[in-house]
Order: structure tokens, then C-alpha cells, then sequence
């Protein structure tokens, strides 16, 4: 009986290494499959957003497809027709994807 008692004690001793390691597993697969990537593009925005340049197609937050006719500190001016120009929050505007798609395929 005192020989199964120590078994028993060791057994359980091994469990909380075990529970460690699984917990250092969940945030490293948290970390690279969601915080990572999240970080990623959060950075490609922020650096497209900085690199906005004028008659550039973009898209705003609103889903509004226009091109840039002016840029100032935190605001952008879009003509989404001829003649018609809105200003934009440059927090809200997103590239946009087709234009970009088209200008590559040239």
C-alpha cells in the first residue's frame, strides 16, 4: 500500500507540468494564428494609409469607391463622380482592391 501511495503522488505531481505546457500551447497557437496576423495587417494598413497619394482608387469605410483629389493631415477629399467630392477621414479609407488587381495585370 505504501509503494501505490507513492505512484499515486507522482502521478499527480505530473499533471501540473502537464497543464503548463498545455497553457503555453494554447497562447503560442493564439499568438501565431490569430495576434499575429492581426498585428500584420494592421501595419499594411497604416503604412498604405501613409502612403496615399493623389488620383489614387480607393474605398471608404462606408463602401464609397472614388479617387483621391486631395490629401491634408487627417482628412482626405474623394471625388466619387465627376464634380462630386466628399471629405474622408483618412481612418476610412481602405485600398482598393480591383484598381489594384487591374494596375498589376498591366
Amino acid at each position: 500500500m505504501n509503494l501505490l501511495t507513492i505512484v499515486l503522488q507522482q502521478a499527480g505531481a505530473g499533471a501540473d507540468y502537464s497543464f503548463l505546457i498545455m497553457m503555453v500551447a494554447i497562447f503560442a497557437i493564439m499568438y501565431f494564428f490569430m495576434i499575429r496576423p492581426q498585428n500584420k495587417k494592421r501595419k499594411e494598413i497604416e503604412n498604405f494609409r501613409k502612403g496615399l497619394e493623389v488620383g489614387q482608387s480607393v474605398i471608404t469605410a462606408g463602401g464609397i469607391y472614388g479617387k483621391i483629389k486631395e490629401i491634408e493631415d487627417s482628412t482626405v477629399i474623394v471625388e466619387i463622380a465627376s464634380g462630386v467630392k466628399i471629405k474622408v477621414d483618412k481612418n476610412s479609407i481602405y485600398a482598393d482592391a480591383q484598381a489594384q488587381a487591374q494596375s498589376q495585370a498591366k
